[in-house]
């Protein structure tokens, strides 16, 4: 007599297909990690890589910088991309350009070789991850998205935390230049592991045709055109405002690059509205950005991850610059500062089902606020140390609840396109948040020796955005509650 498999969910044969979907979203989540981490990672190592390249204070930030608005400003292009040659392709592709950027940055010899490795690196992230997304949400339709979602956006905090921990790590044990390298062996082995196990998968496939005239569904080639100068006109836009930013903090504020850098930013952006309402295939739809939902989602990952990124920035100088620590040292102290973000997160994942995202979102900026005003107000190791981690608890909240936000009324063609947006300031956050807090700390940072207290203005400044970011969710994030069953939210 013949046995028949048993087909019930999560029994007989198809336990064989979900765990090859849960090993893809695992190799998937390791990629985007990857590109987290190098948000991070670099911060402990800046005051090395400094001495080492000779860095200037003007050129300083960009080591940052010049990835986060790369990464940032293309990732909705890359988006596009995805959606014209198919995910797994792109997926791929910005893999292999991570992949090489990493080992050119980690062989610079001089700084704007590290810069130019660095944007590249940005390039190839803006490919990788969009495309990435977009294979999690065709892996995972019903219930399983909301938990598959769930780990994606857990990552934002987790790694960049886990970037300082490791760049102290690395820096002290092996070297500044290991923060790059280490990307090469990881990158090699996703680049064969991603397309072994996600070969024949219906999210390796190019989305449907977009528009008249487009190829067909499969072929490679469908989709929508591709807007290429939209990208390069909001990448302009982001990257002189952040060089504005940086200007003013060493050559003030009415100084010519600095007023000629912002006003290039504010013209940028203009032209990219006006040309985005006219393009047949836009970037973006511009009036997405002022539905509330999507308003209030991209604020508040744009303000949490400024916060984050921004204190991991000033917490390195700091420690290591006033009080003596090493690069190891400040790696091992910001262990609680990584705990802090993923208990955050935890917390309001669990929460927002009984308590709306405008609470939860405006509680997280209040103690981002009360954590960068004890680092300001006692300029100690352990205090500032305490007060980052104090911050890092509210800013792991409002991660999860930028997404919840976000995808309120979200119809099922248009979950995508918030997510990327939502994500995209997820990097423009990680650049303004330097730009602006190598504004305020100025000569602390390229001082041999600066007192402590050096660097409180600038994280009362951070208290300040957190305190009155916190006034503004109050007003623009919507009461919404998420729905226990599928993950998604409701009212």
């Amino acid at each position: 007599m013949t046995t028949r498999p048993v087909t019930r969910a999560g029994q007989g044969t198809s336990r064989a297909p979900d765990r090859r979907r849960w090993t893809v979203l695992a190799l998937l989540a390791a990629a985007q990690l990857m590109l987290i981490l190098d948000v991070t990672v670099v911060n402990v190592a800046l005051p090395d890589i400094a001495i080492a390249l000779r860095l200037g204070r003007g050129e300083l930030p960009w080591v940052m910088t010049a990835y986060t608005v790369c990464f940032g400003g293309l990732m909705l292009l890359g988006g596009r991309i995805a959606d014209r040659y198919g995910p797994r392709r792109v997926t791929v592709a910005g893999l292999a350009v991570f992949t090489s950027a990493s080992l050119l940055s980690g062989l610079a010899q001089d700084p704007w070789w590290l810069i130019a490795g660095r944007a590249l690196q940005g390039t190839g992230a803006a490919l990788l991850s969009p495309a990435a997304l977009a294979m999690v949400i065709r892996l995972f339709p019903g219930p399983d998205r909301a938990k598959a979602i769930g780990v994606w956006s857990g990552l934002a905090g987790l790694g960049a935390a886990l970037g300082v921990i490791l760049g102290g790590v690395l820096t002290s044990q092996a070297g500044w230049r290991w923060i790059f390298t280490i990307n090469v062996p990881v990158g090699i082995a996703l680049l064969v592991a991603v397309p072994l196990v996600t070969r024949g998968r219906p999210a390796s496939e190019p989305g449907p045709a977009a528009g008249r005239g487009q190829p067909g569904p499969g072929t490679p080639g469908a989709g929508p055109a591709l807007d290429i100068s939209g990208a390069v006109l909001v990448t302009t836009g982001t990257g002189a405002a952040m060089y504005g930013l940086i200007s003013a903090g060493s050559s003030g504020w009415t100084a010519p690059s600095t007023v000629t850098a912002l006003a290039v930013a504010a013209v940028a952006w203009a032209v990219f509205v006006l040309a985005e309402r006219r393009a047949v295939h836009p970037l973006l739809s511009v009036g997405l950005l002022l539905r509330r939902p999507v308003a209030a989602g991209s604020f508040l990952m744009l303000i949490a991850t400024g916060l984050l990124v921004g204190g991991f920035f000033l917490g390195s100088f700091s420690l290591q610059r006033a009080d003596g620590y090493s690069a190891l040292h400040v790696g091992l102290v910001f262990i609680p500062v990584a705990v802090a973000t993923v208990a955050g997160a935890h917390t309001a994942g669990r929460v927002l089902s009984a308590v709306s995202a405008r609470t939860v979102a405006t509680s997280g900026l209040a103690l981002a606020a009360a954590g960068y005003g004890t680092a300001a107000l006692w300029p100690h190791p352990a205090q500032t140390v305490a007060g980052l981690s104090v911050a890092a608890l509210g800013i792991g909240c409002c991660f999860v609840t930028a997404f919840t936000a976000s995808l309120t009324d979200a119809p099922a063609a248009e979950g995508g396109l918030r997510s990327a947006l939502v994500n995209t300031f997820h990097e423009l956050g990680g650049a303004a948040g330097v730009a602006v807090a190598s504004t305020i700390a100025g000569a602390a940072l390229v001082a041999g020796h600066p007192a402590a207290s050096a660097f409180r203005a600038a994280f009362a400044a951070g208290a300040a955005a957190a305190l009155a970011a916190a006034v503004i969710a109050l007003c623009l994030v919507p009461v919404v509650l998420r729905e226990t069953g599928n993950g998604l939210p409701g009212h």
